[in-house]
């Protein structure tokens, strides 16, 4: 089977999966995955029966979901996977300051730091400045990954993490985000991780799936 082959049948796989999860939500929700040593993706909103392979390069792409999607990959070198759309508590989140601190270990580690809510038109800088997997695109989380499977396993977190800060919030609960320490650990691993999958993007391969902590 072919890289475009097996991008193809991930791309299903991890929409189903997101879907049957409740992690796509609205209307304009959208999937797609790199292609790597192509200069292409694999996109396609989740309410389509099959994505479309597109080039990363049209210029015309400025806008949009597709335009959204070619900005991070430009970007963001390492980015393999990127989920445009979230679960409720996700969603939420644009209600109560579109951001949250890093609140726990795990979310640290493969989430990173999330930059403030963000207009398309700056995507790309705010995405080079905080390194994160998730932030707030028009009222939606934006969350990437190296992989299909990560991506899918940072939507799932993304949401536990939203879910926990909005109703502390909501209700008037102490949010405390993790001693400086932790979160320089956890980041600094992410970004090994960040660096391995450039460099795999780089040679023409798909990354590897990041094991354990």
């Amino acid at each position: 089977m072919s890289t475009d082959e097996i991008l193809r049948t991930q791309w299903l796989q991890l929409r189903e999966r997101l879907q049957r999860k409740h992690l796509l939500g609205g209307s304009n929700a959208s999937l797609s995955l790199r292609v790597p040593g192509a200069a292409a993706m694999w996109f396609g909103s989740a309410l389509e029966a099959a994505p479309q392979r597109l080039p990363l390069h049209e210029e015309d792409k400025q806008g949009g979901e597709e335009g959204a999607h070619v900005a991070v990959y430009r970007a963001r070198p390492d980015v393999g996977a990127i989920g445009w759309g979230g679960g409720s508590f996700g969603i939420a989140l644009a209600d109560f300051g579109g951001t949250m601190p890093q609140l726990f270990d795990e979310q640290a580690r493969h989430l990173g730091p999330m930059a403030p809510a963000t207009p398309p038109s700056a995507l790309a800088s705010s995405l080079q400045q905080h390194r994160g997997n998730v932030l707030m695109v028009q009222r939606r989380p934006l969350c990437l990954g190296s992989t299909a499977t990560r991506l899918a396993l940072n939507a799932e977190l993304f949401e536990k993490c939203a879910k926990a800060h909005v109703l502390a919030v909501a209700t008037g609960g102490r949010v405390c985000a993790l001693p400086w320490w932790v979160r320089w650990i956890a980041n600094g691993r992410l970004r090994k991780d960040a660096s391995r999958a450039e460099a795999r993007f780089a040679q023409g391969l798909l990354p590897e799936e990041s094991k354990g902590y």
